[in-house]
């Protein structure tokens, strides 16, 4: 057995003993990478990759093309990694089934952040309840700012329409910055209400995610909806 062989199966085995929490970030990359790196000391790569990003947070937040800029990284490897965080939120959001019951503004934040884990680009959803307040679906509208155009009002109002909705919270992130609305944000949170409104339907809110953290315009006092469920 090789050095670096040895260090494996330490490392492996105090995982399966303890856990992560005790776990040095650098020593969380290097298991990771053991599973796309085979036969190979990975401990000078982890090293780079933490120098390059700053952190295990960036690392796994980095795109595929940032990480082949990387000596040493390849498809492969770039592949593994920023699977890692799309699996984190395919989890999170698999736990928020349809059906669940929301019924305030606190609720529903909560339910959106998963859904924005690891998106590195501004994308848009549509949380869709009925008049109980209960979860019909969550569908991502696109990508770009809620006011660009290729995300057109008409399209949100079609399917909220789509799957009977009484109520919808619109969402999407800032990548990059704070969860602070903009003034383009605002004055599409209108003109969204204002067409969901014509079809007898609500909007509850407009929600801002950055990272895990939300900014709502209902509770930021930028938009006030018609009253609906107990949001």
């Amino acid at each position: 057995m090789s050095i670096h062989e040895g260090h494996r199966q330490r490392l492996k085995g105090r995982f399966r003993k303890e856990g992560l929490d005790n776990f040095d970030e650098l020593y969380v990359l290097e298991l990771l990478l053991f599973y796309c790196v085979p036969r190979r000391d990975t401990n000078p790569l982890a090293h780079t990759l933490l120098e390059k990003f700053g952190s295990l947070t960036g690392v796994l937040n980095a795109s595929r093309e940032e990480l082949e800029k990387v000596d040493g990284i390849n498809a492969n490897i770039s592949t593994f990694l920023s699977l890692i965080m799309q699996v984190g939120r395919y989890y999170q959001v698999k736990q928020n089934e349809p059906g669940k019951i929301l019924r305030t503004i606190e609720q529903c934040g909560n339910y959106l952040v998963p859904y924005f884990v690891g998106r590195e680009v501004e994308t848009v959803f549509l949380l869709c309840l009925d008049a109980k307040c209960k979860v019909i679906c969550c569908k991502k509208v696109g990508e770009g700012s809620v006011n660009s155009a290729n995300i057109p009002v008409r399209r949100i109002v079609e399917m909220a329409l789509a799957v009977n909705a009484t109520t919808v919270i619109l969402a999407h992130n800032h990548p990059s910055g704070l969860a602070i609305p903009s003034a383009d944000d605002i004055q599409t949170t209108h003109r969204v209400a204002k067409a969901l409104e014509a079809v007898e339907m609500i909007l509850a809110d407009h929600i801002v995610v950055c990272k895990d953290d939300y900014v709502s315009l209902v509770q930021s006092q930028l938009y006030k909806p018609q009253d609906c469920c107990s949001i």
